[in-house]
């Protein structure tokens, strides 16, 4: 079994930063991939960025150039540092992991991001 506990959200003003962290723990073997996804009320959930095991790294257009996605290999955690934020990128923010190229993901719990003045 894998858990993920997913921190680092908040309130933040327009323009302002976050930093979310992810750490995996449990029976894991290797880890293909962790990364982040978001779902705003009534929207569906939707990729924010991932990062594989060889450090390659994937971003949606909306977030690129202004957030960065890292991964700490020794201590099973993946990082998301969120910049210039905007009131668009308000949502719970969940962290996920993939043992496999066709492997189900497994979720953290969801951390609130929310961006207003």
């Amino acid at each position: 079994q894998v858990q993920l506990e997913d921190s680092g959200g908040g309130l933040v003003q327009p323009g302002g930063s976050l930093r979310l962290s992810c750490a995996a723990s449990g029976s894991i073997f290797s880890i293909y991939a962790m990364g982040w996804f978001c779902q705003a009320p009534g929207k569906q959930r939707e990729l924010v960025a991932t990062i594989t095991k060889n450090g390659g790294t994937n971003y949606a257009d909306s977030v690129k150039g202004r957030f960065t996605i890292s991964r700490d290999n020794a201590k099973n955690t993946v990082y998301l540092q969120m910049n210039s934020l905007k009131p668009e990128d308000t949502a719970v923010y969940y962290c996920y992991l993939r043992t496999g190229p066709y492997s189900e993901r497994y979720w953290g719990q969801g951390t609130q991001v929310t961006v207003s003045s």
